[in-house]
Formats: C-alpha cells, structure tokens, sequence
C-alpha cells in the first residue's frame, strides 16, 4: 500500500451518520478554549457535499439573527464529535446555492421526506 494511502486509512472516521443533501443536521464540534475543551452545536441545513475519502466536506446554512450563516465542516475532522440528522429533506439537485438568495422562512424551505 502507498504511504500516502496508508496515512488517509489512520484519519478515518469508522463511524459516520449517513446524512445528504437538505437534511436538517446538528453538527457537535469540539471547542477548545485554553486548557478547556467543549462541544458546541451548529444546527442548520446541508447545503453542499464534495470531495472524496479523507478530503470530504460538507456545507451547513441557518440563519442567525436575520443573517445567513454558513459553515463548512470535513467529515473526518477530529474536531466534528458527531453529526446528528434531525430532518430528512429531498432535495432535487446536488448543490443548493439558490437558498443564499432567499429570505426569511424561505431560506430554510426544502421538502420534507414523507416516512
């Protein structure tokens, strides 16, 4: 096995939540604060995934006080603590860029899955 390959397989994630594109996610991140270390929750919905393997990431938008927050987090970070989907969405494409244009309740409007 390559070197490189070999040190992709050690930052690895054994445990991921499957989540996709709409889905209403709570990321938990570590935060470390002097010799402190919290987790602290960014909830929001995701609106992009890219990449591959150990280079995957995905795009999380809320809004905050009236402005659009968006946050990008890697998958295999050892920052994320854990990701936790609250909603299913469906979502009809792969990026959902056209929500940054929107205001109010609208910006947070994708469909939900009917179970």
């Amino acid at each position: 096995m390559n070197i490189i390959q070999t040190i992709e397989q050690e930052q690895f994630k054994s445990e991921i939540t499957s989540f996709k594109v709409g889905d209403s996610v709570r990321v938990h991140t570590r935060v470390v604060e002097g010799d402190k270390e919290r987790i602290q929750i960014f909830t929001g919905i995701v609106i992009a995934r890219k990449g591959t393997g150990v280079n995957a990431s995905f795009t999380v938008r809320r809004i905050s006080y009236g402005e659009g927050v968006e946050r990008v987090f890697p998958i295999h970070s050892p920052r994320v603590a854990k990701i936790e989907v609250e909603k299913a969405g469906v979502a009809r494409r792969a990026k959902l860029n056209y929500l940054r244009d929107r205001k109010g309740k609208q910006a947070m409007a994708v469909r939900e899955k009917a179970i």
